[in-house]
């Protein structure tokens, strides 16, 4: 799909749930069904609204988790102290229906016809527009080299993590975990967290002009962006996006 075929819906629709998946005690996957959606690009966005029956609302961005020409769906992380996530985590039923608007962002997306090699690189939830991006590789055919370097506090933390595991047998995807505070007896994978010294083992060279892809929590995103700048990638190819408390 080119990338101008989708445009930004300005206007708030009524979505359904149409069905959900928990991926882990505290992270669950919606799939939306929207009326009139035209599509989005692998690692757009939408914004949630909810309203309360005295009138107050709030609104929240999700990235979307899945690839252009998948129907839409978002994957939340419940945070004790938010406000929007612990209701889209533990209430929400489906065929229940919210309001959503989008797709928005034109800036944190990947497309086959952008190429490779791919770096992508996430803390926590900043997974879930990188697996639209694995996916949007996998549903056009692409063979363009993508590495993931995810960050998470233990296996059991990993989203999609059965998913991933697969994406690791492909030719031209590997995926790599760093488990910063519980790894299983025999773990022979990173313990550490996402610093300079990790990210010169996974990165590609800069020399290949790679193209790369973080997400996660503010001071993750700044420590990994800087990081790939210090390895010589040009701050135009490291492309960012940082969420905070929902």
């Amino acid at each position: 799909m080119a990338g101008t075929a989708v445009q930004r819906r300005l206007t708030w629709t009524v979505a359904t749930v149409t069905s959900d998946v928990r991926e882990t005690p505290s992270v669950r996957t919606l799939q939306l069904g929207v009326p009139g959606w035209t599509g989005h690009r692998a690692g757009q966005h939408l914004d949630i609204r909810l309203t309360a029956e005295d009138g107050y609302s709030a609104e929240r961005s999700y990235s979307i988790a899945t690839a252009a020409d998948e129907s839409v769906a978002i994957t939340v992380e419940r945070l004790d102290d938010g406000e929007v996530s612990p209701y889209l985590t533990d209430d929400l039923r489906v065929g229940e229906q919210l309001e959503v608007r989008g797709p928005i962002g034109g800036y944190f997306v990947w497309e086959k016809a952008d190429g490779g090699p791919v770096l992508l690189v996430a803390g926590g939830s900043g997974v879930v527009p990188l697996r639209a991006i694995l996916r949007e590789r996998a549903r056009t055919g692409s063979d363009a080299p993508v590495r993931l370097l995810y960050s998470a506090r233990s296996l059991p933390d990993v989203i999609y993590r059965a998913e991933l595991d697969g994406y690791a047998g492909l030719d031209g995807v590997e995926v790599s975990y760093a488990l910063t505070r519980h790894r299983p007896p025999g773990w022979t994978g990173y313990a550490r967290r996402v610093d300079a010294a990790l990210l010169a083992e996974v990165a590609w060279p800069a020399s290949e002009n790679p193209l790369a892809f973080v997400c996660g929590p503010n001071s993750f995103v700044e420590l990994a962006a800087q990081g790939l700048v210090g390895l010589g990638y040009p701050p135009g190819r490291v492309k960012t996006e940082r969420f905070g408390g929902t």
